[in-house]
């Protein structure tokens, strides 16, 4: 039953769940803000596929030996907070104690990954949460049924920037890949964001319905950062297209 389970899990069968009202309805963002957005960003519709990483060598031990932990609701993906809401490394929305989300300290196990810290520094700009991905391989049909939307405005005042997602994949997969959409199960409007091992990408995580796929045969690494869309940024962006 389980293994049915699994493969009626897909993109149509989600939406059909949807529609009638089994699942709970989609957080729907106010994307008509008055927040500072990166030019960038928007000329690319939310998302910019950077060069790959090219500074210090970030050995595997930097997140390897970092502490993960995991939602209760999906056992296949786990998480190292490197800056986390409450300085812990506990997986848990700035929301929900009170803060926003670019008012997150670093964790224990952010002194355990030095190299990433200083990555996350050269950016310029204010960066909120940090987490370090650990993924088993999945399909993309996984993928599709989990494609989703972040919820990174929720207290974040209109005198900031947009907050928005950099990733910087750390293992090396050519069937890595990020999949972005501006409508959910329309899959004319995906875009898929090729994964190698140092791509950095910028994504509006809160604007476009995403999601990663890894159906390599080993465990996929990628850090995940909240940054404040400010000039820095779209400068640092712009320093970084291929």
């Amino acid at each position: 039953m389980s293994g049915l389970t699994d493969v009626l899990k897909n993109e149509y069968t989600g939406k059909l769940l949807d529609v009638a009202g089994v699942r709970k309805p989609p957080f729907v963002p106010d994307l008509n803000t008055k927040h500072y957005r990166a030019p960038l960003m928007e000329a690319g519709g939310g998302h910019v596929t950077l060069k790959k990483y090219s500074g210090p060598e970030i050995p595997a031990s930097e997140w390897e030996s970092l502490e993960y932990t995991t939602y209760k609701s999906d056992p296949f993906t786990y998480f190292a907070p490197i800056c986390s809401p409450t300085g812990k490394n506990e997986m848990i929305g700035a929301a929900e104690v009170g803060k926003e989300e670019l008012e997150c300290v670093p964790t224990p196990n952010s002194e355990k990954c030095p190299t990433i810290m200083a990555w996350l520094e050269s950016i310029g700009a204010r960066y909120g949460r940090v987490q370090l991905l650990r993924m088993k391989p999945n399909t993309l049909r996984e993928c599709r049924w989990g494609l989703h939307q972040d919820n990174n405005n929720l207290k974040n005042p209109d005198t900031h920037g947009w907050i928005v997602r950099v990733w910087l994949e750390l293992t090396n997969d050519a069937t890595s890949q990020l999949l972005v959409r501006s409508e959910h199960f329309n899959k004319k409007t995906e875009h898929a964001i090729a994964l190698p091992q140092g791509q950095q990408a910028v994504v509006d995580s809160e604007r476009l319905w995403h999601g990663g796929a890894h159906s390599g045969t080993h465990t996929r690494y990628a850090l995940i950062a909240s940054v404040e869309s400010s000039p820095a940024l779209n400068d640092w962006i712009k320093s970084q297209l291929p």
